[in-house]
């Protein structure tokens, strides 16, 4: 893995990545530790249910989205947050369209390619 991301990062310089499937995203910063991504839902996409190794705390920034976290599912607003333990399953639907933040410890190698 990269060591780290840049000490700056302006968000209209930083590569968007499209997922696919109404997803984008887009890395924020990052080191070996820690990683924080922007993540755009269009209107009724859905971040298919997964676990992996990694802590998560997920920011909503715009939008509703409905989470399920380990088979419970609440509904998030702007301003609200959840927090994931390594290896739960989770997955997101987004009914209006909508932006998270999402931090993982340690970084999700997965994004950068490696």
């Amino acid at each position: 893995m990269q060591k780290q991301s840049a000490h700056f990062s302006f968000g209209n310089e930083t590569k968007i990545e499209d997922l696919g499937n109404g997803l984008k995203r887009q890395m924020l910063g990052y080191n070996e530790e820690l990683m924080a991504v922007k993540i755009w839902f269009a209107q009724g996409a859905i971040g298919y249910n997964h676990a992996h190794r990694h802590s998560q705390v997920t920011y909503v920034v715009e939008g509703e989205f409905h989470f399920n976290i380990d088979g419970v599912t609440k509904i998030l607003k702007p301003g609200d947050s959840c927090f994931i333990p390594p290896f739960v399953d989770h997955g997101a639907t987004c009914p209006t369209g909508g932006i998270l933040i999402d931090t993982f410890s340690p970084a999700r190698e997965d994004f950068l390619g490696e």
